[in-house]
């Protein structure tokens, strides 16, 4: 693939596909069922945090046990993958990923959805394409992308970190992409508050379209 091309790893939910209605619905549908109140969308930007169990321990005053926790997250996927086919792609999404083909960019796909669920929803959106490579999460994790990154890095033969660029909606994007010596660009339509991305030091945008002209001007 090339060692000076850029190299663009996207994040999927919250960045390539338009999902935070459906994680808010989803959220609260959850919390109804173990006697939480619903959260409004700032609210859950303002706590929102990888690993969850911490976001969960923001909300509670302290981490959920081992069994609380299985019950959280069992209630957020059922509910959240009821709701999962009805969401669309960001706005523009589909046009980047064309656009960035044509160049001759390459680009890949990192997402800690599960890979049964995800492979067939990019296909289903008809942007597989585009990707060299993608990857959702094996098996069971509660932990963030760090490590995810390194086996996705791994697998891009060729590609040197320097010459990558994350686009994320979360400041665990940047985190993962620190990790590898990579960089990240963060997009506000997601899962973070505009405060919480800009403390992960990485720069913020309020659309793909100005985080691929920001990751373009990096490696420029």
């Amino acid at each position: 693939m090339g060692k000076h091309r850029t190299h663009l790893v996207w994040d999927w939910n919250g960045t390539l596909l338009d999902d935070i209605g459906a994680v808010i619905e989803a959220t609260n549908a959850a919390f109804e069922e173990i006697g939480l109140p619903p959260i409004t969308l700032e609210r859950y930007r303002e706590l929102y945090c990888v690993p969850v169990p911490l976001f969960y321990e923001r909300l509670l005053g302290r981490l959920p046990s081992e069994d609380e926790w299985a019950v959280m997250d069992g209630a957020f996927h059922r509910h959240y993958w009821a709701r999962a086919d009805a969401c669309g792609l960001t706005a523009g999404a589909a046009e980047l990923l064309a656009a960035a083909g044509e160049l001759g960019r390459t680009q890949s796909l990192l997402s800690l959805a599960p890979h049964e669920r995800l492979v067939p929803l990019v296909r289903r959106y008809g942007i597989e394409e585009w990707f060299v490579r993608v990857d959702g999460r094996t098996g069971h994790s509660a932990s963030g992308k760090a490590e995810h990154m390194v086996r996705h890095l791994e697998a891009l033969d060729g590609v040197a970190p320097e010459r990558i660029v994350v686009i994320g909606d979360a400041a665990d994007d940047a985190v993962a992409a620190a990790h590898v010596g990579a960089r990240a660009v963060l997009y506000t339509g997601g899962s973070h508050s505009r405060a919480s991305l800009r403390a992960a030091g990485a720069p913020v945008v309020d659309t793909l379209a100005e985080a691929v002209a920001v990751a373009e001007d990096m490696l420029a």
